[in-house]
This record gives structure tokens, C-alpha cells and sequence, in this order.
């Protein structure tokens, strides 16, 4: 999104909220900016005032607003939402390389089933997609996702450069991969079940409870994919 340059892009904000207001662990590689807001209404009046310039993308995990965004019915009608799914063994795998002491909500499956399915119930149409269409289909799939958010396409969009982007310097251990990646590439096909299976508990523990949710959002996904 940082490479259309016409929206105004902010990284994982509510991450403040939860890991220095709800939570009692940060999570490796993790420097908070000192001025960065850290409580839920400073974080959306953040939001608000960025936003009087233009449009904002900002990319969340779902834990981190699972409680507080459906009982905020005037900032949940001011966004428009979007799901990305992974695999749950292919995220429990990318977690335990980097933090092994992830805990079972930060993989994130169940709070998306949960937070999609609280929006709905509010009256909202959020698009829901998955990581195998984004990286086989990256085009198309991207394509799809402008339209929902009401932007037009951008053919320049597509690869990047290795320069820390502005917001990541506090997490910026976490996406050296992206980085150097310069685009979003198709899936090497590995066996991510079969390598999770090796580590065992509680990595395939955590991947198996957030399977079903996963299952049925990729469900969500497929329909939404084929719909004209």
C-alpha cells in the first residue's frame, strides 16, 4: 500500500494498545517509539487526525481490537474492512522462528472469526481474503481489494525497495524478509503441516485450535472470490 503514494499508511497502530495497555509480554524485536500513542482512544484519535488529509490504510492483528472495535460503532463505520488469512501451520511455523514463546491468541485466527463475524452482525461487508490468493493471484487479488476500499487500480504498486519504511523502524526485525523480497511472491510449497508436526506442542497445539476458524473464513474467502 506504501507504494501507491496516495494513502497515507500506518503499521499495526493498535499493537501499542495491546502489548503496552492489555498485555503482560512484548514480543521479541519490539521498541515502541516513545511518542507513539498507547491507549485505545489515543490511537483512534491518531487515526482521525491523519485522516483529515486523505485516505488511511492501517493493518492490524484482530486480538489486538477484538473487544474494544465492535462496541465502537462510530469508528468501526468510519473503516473499511478487510481480512488477510494465513494457513494456521504455516503462521504457527513463521512464529515460533521468530518468538518462540508466542502465546495461542497470537495466532490470530479466532479473534478474526470472531471480529469479522461482530462486524457483520453491526451491519458491515468485510472483504476477506487469503494469503495463497494474494501471493498466486497477486494482481487480481490486489485488484479486488482497491476496488473494496474505493481506490483505483495502480499498475505501480507491486515491488519495493530494502529501505525501512516509516512506522516499521519499531518492528523492523519482524520484515527483513519483505524487505529484501522487493514483491509479494507465489508460495514456495513447502509441507508447513508436516515441518509443524516435527515441533510439536505447543506449535501444532496452537495451529490445530485455530484451524476451524480458519477454515471458515478461507470458506468466507473462496465465495467472496467468485462472486461477480
Amino acid at each position: 500500500m506504501r507504494e501507491r503514494g496516495d494513502v497515507a499508511v500506518l503499521h499495526e497502530p493498535f499493537m501499542y494498545h495491546h502489548y503496552l495497555t492489555t498485555s503482560d509480554r512484548l514480543f521479541p524485536d519490539f521498541t515502541p517509539e516513545p511518542d507513539h500513542p498507547a491507549t485505545y482512544a489515543d490511537i483512534r484519535a491518531m487515526i482521525r487526525e491523519t485522516a483529515k488529509a486523505g485516505p488511511v490504510f492501517f493493518k492490524d492483528m484482530a486480538y489486538y481490537v477484538v473487544d474494544a472495535l465492535p462496541r465502537d460503532e462510530s469508528f468501526a463505520g468510519e473503516i473499511t474492512h478487510a481480512f488477510l488469512l494465513r494457513d494456521p501451520a504455516e503462521a504457527a511455523l513463521s512464529y515460533a522462528r521468530r518468538d518462540p514463546e508466542f502465546t495461542r491468541t497470537e495466532l490470530g485466527h479466532e479473534a478474526q472469526h470472531w471480529l469479522y463475524h461482530a462486524l457483520v452482525k453491526l451491519g458491515h461487508r468485510p472483504l476477506v481474503l487469503t494469503a495463497d490468493q494474494l501471493r498466486n493471484d497477486t494482481e487480481g487479488t490486489l485488484r479486488r481489494y482497491w476496488a473494496h476500499i474505493g481506490l483505483e487500480y495502480a499498475d505501480h504498486a507491486f515491488s519495493w525497495d530494502d529501505k525501512v519504511p516509516d512506522g516499521w523502524e519499531s518492528v523492523q526485525g519482524w520484515h527483513s524478509e519483505v524487505l529484501q523480497s522487493g514483491e509479494i511472491r507465489k508460495s514456495k510449497g513447502t509441507n508447513a503441516s508436516a515441518q509443524l508436526a516435527k515441533l510439536g506442542a505447543p506449535y501444532s497445539e496452537h495451529a490445530a485450535h485455530h484451524a476451524p476458524f480458519y477454515a471458515e473464513m478461507r470458506d468466507i474467502a473462496e465465495a467472496q472470490a467468485h462472486q461477480k
